[in-house]
């Protein structure tokens, strides 16, 4: 079954060739034009992973996020046009799992939709189609690597995938040190 992506952007021209790209890979795309008709038709049918893009008309990428969050978790990847370091930071700590400016490669963005793609589905199964119903305990820290959720002397702490998976990989062998590519490589795979 393909994996469903939500495609939200207020440039026509964006929308039109993603969209034909998504598809010729094997995605089944929706597009929409604002942040509040993307709510609506994610909540109605929810989707494997969104491209959000920041600044749109009636609700912008960030507070469609943060309802994203509350009503049908998704990943989220950025599209922007804002090059500040500020506002890349202040969308990874929003809760989004990547961040890409405009203009893009739409090569670059395709390989990080199959990036995250793949760790949900890898993190959904233990092996050939199983469930995975894990649960790493260390001290006051409880991860459940099946639904990615983490607490924190048990009251949850709401991680990005990214932060989930660098914690995770922390959490599996305490005490052993890890370079900063040991952690890029558990947090974004290939």
């Amino acid at each position: 079954m393909a994996h469903r992506i939500a495609l939200v952007d207020d440039d026509r021209n964006i929308l039109t060739s993603v969209s034909i790209v998504l598809e010729q890979e094997g995605f089944d795309v929706a597009t929409y034009r604002d942040g509040a008709e993307a709510l609506r038709g994610i909540v109605d049918t929810p989707v494997d992973l969104a491209v959000l893009d920041i600044k749109m008309p009636r609700m912008d990428g960030i507070e469609l996020l943060q309802r994203l969050q509350d009503k049908a978790p998704t990943p989220v990847i950025f599209l922007t046009s804002k090059d500040d370091e500020v506002d890349e930071l202040h969308g990874l700590r929003m809760g989004a799992d990547d961040y890409i400016k405009k203009p893009f490669s739409q090569r670059l963005l395709i390989e990080r939709i199959k990036a995250l793609l793949r760790r949900r589905d890898l993190d959904m199964s233990d092996g050939p189609g199983g469930p995975k119903d894990e649960a790493i305990q260390r001290g006051d820290l409880l991860l459940d690597t099946g639904r990615h959720q983490c607490a924190w002397q048990g009251k949850p702490l709401n991680l990005t995938v990214t932060e989930f998976l660098i914690v995770e990989s922390l959490a599996q062998r305490p005490g052993h040190v890890k370079n900063r590519d040991q952690l890029i490589d558990a947090a974004y795979g290939e």
